[in-house]
């Protein structure tokens, strides 16, 4: 694992900070904290982490807030930690621009594990960037262009950020157009098969996607609903 990579943990307990710490130093990451959000947003701008592991219950500031204020300025993978492992909560972490879920009491080995997928792809997201796209990565459209290998995106010619996992999303569709694909298939390409978790997630992906491509995200063009069944991309 690369030197590099540093993991930043918001969490005000300390029984929860020993534990994430173990693991992360274990990996070979390095490791920053903060026990609030107001101080998260002064460590975040110094130590600029290559991942964030974000409470949702914290003082001054929840979990859900900072999460959306970071998104705003910066694509750093995001790992929210609850108690909670309700629907509700999850749909809120994943609109404010969460890439994933972790519920508590957590498997050390399957917080190891999604840190190592996040890292990963944003690894490949990185170095793809540094070399030319062929025709068959580059996906476009009338007004939208996606870039599959470059993990980029076009907008009426204007770049527009996305998550890694919405990215993964978008592309995946894109790459399969006219195919309708459930929610249930969507979610296992995004988290895998043996996750646990809610397929009404992809709902809220879907919504903050086409908040962020379409021009009328309640008549969308290029992700539509297929009522019923789940989702295509029209490449018409």
């Amino acid at each position: 694992m690369p030197e590099t990579h540093k993991v930043m943990l918001v969490d005000d307990e300390e029984s929860i900070r020993k534990v994430v710490e173990q693991i992360l130093v274990k990996d070979g990451y390095r490791v920053c904290y903060a026990s609030n959000g107001e101080q998260a947003l002064r460590i975040f701008k110094d130590e600029k982490p290559s991942l964030l592991i974000l409470d949702v219950m914290l003082p001054e500031m929840d979990g859900f807030e900072l999460c959306r204020i970071i998104r705003q300025q910066s694509s750093v993978p995001i790992i929210m930690l609850s108690a909670k492992g309700d629907i509700v909560d999850k749909s809120v972490g994943f609109k404010m621009g969460a890439d994933d879920y972790v519920s508590k009491p957590f498997s050390p080995v399957e917080l190891s594990l999604r840190i190592k997928a996040l890292l990963r792809r944003t690894n490949n997201c990185n170095s793809c960037k540094q070399t030319e796209s062929s025709p068959d990565d580059v996906v476009s459209l009338k007004g939208l262009e996606i870039d599959c290998k470059r993990y980029e995106i076009a907008v009426r010619g204007k770049k527009v950020e996305l998550t890694p996992k919405e990215f993964e999303l978008l592309c995946f569709m894109a790459r399969n157009p006219g195919q309708v694909f459930t929610r249930e298939q969507l979610f296992n390409i995004l988290w895998g098969e043996n996750y646990v978790g809610d397929t009404g997630t992809i709902t809220v992906f879907m919504r903050k996607i086409r908040e962020k491509i379409e021009v009328d995200p309640a008549r969308p063009k290029y992700i539509v609903t297929v009522w019923g069944v789940g989702y295509k991309f029209c490449s018409e």
